[in-house]
């Protein structure tokens, strides 16, 4: 059977792409498991792990890219090993890698290396870009209409999964783009704060 995990860092970004790419190479869509405004960097992935949870011995394990797997080389072979130990085979855009062969274990893991480097390299031009506009005075910001200690709230709602967007939305005021982004930006807060 064929596993198919795809995911996006931000709540504006769209998976159908890699829907239609992991169906392409014979997943079922009712077994991709999706990780939506999810960033690879993060501990928690709750599509990651339905799916890693759904795969059985002998199964192929779908990605579209490794990134899409994770942007830290440490996490990416932690979750390969997982795999490996459940005697599933990693498959990258269509291509079937063995993590228990040496060959197979060095390219995942250069894989790896580059997707870290690629975030790290995004991120820093992101703080430099913001550094220098803040320095031109042409970032002045913008207010939020929720307190951190309220977005935290707000994300702890959320992620427990009883609520619906629309009751959310209804019980803070802000339109779904709006909730979504308190939502990030919550997540980046308790990041932050090592939490």
């Amino acid at each position: 059977m064929k596993i198919g995990y795809a995911r996006c860092s931000t709540v504006r970004q769209d998976t159908s792409v890699q829907i239609g790419l992991l169906e392409k190479v014979g997943v079922d869509r009712d077994r991709v498991y999706i990780d939506h405004g999810v960033s690879g960097r993060q501990a928690k992935r709750p599509g990651l792990e339905n799916a890693i949870n759904a795969s059985r011995e002998g199964d192929e394990f779908c990605v579209t890219k490794l990134d899409r797997l994770s942007r830290s080389a440490r996490d990416l072979h932690e979750t390969v090993e997982r795999l490996a130990a459940r005697g599933v085979a990693l498959s990258i855009d269509g291509k079937v890698y063995d993590p228990t062969d040496p060959m197979g274990k060095m390219f995942i893991g250069i894989l790896g290396l580059m997707a870290e480097f690629e975030s790290d390299l995004i991120r820093s031009r992101t703080r430099d870009a913001i550094a220098a506009a803040t320095a031109a005075g042409k970032m002045k910001g913008r207010t939020h209409k929720l307190t951190p200690e309220e977005r935290a709230y707000l994300l702890q709602m959320y992620e427990t999964r009883q609520f619906k967007i629309e009751t959310l939305c209804r019980n803070t005021g802000l339109k779904r783009s709006a909730l979504y982004n308190n939502i990030a930006l919550a997540r980046t807060e308790r990041d932050a704060r090592g939490g």
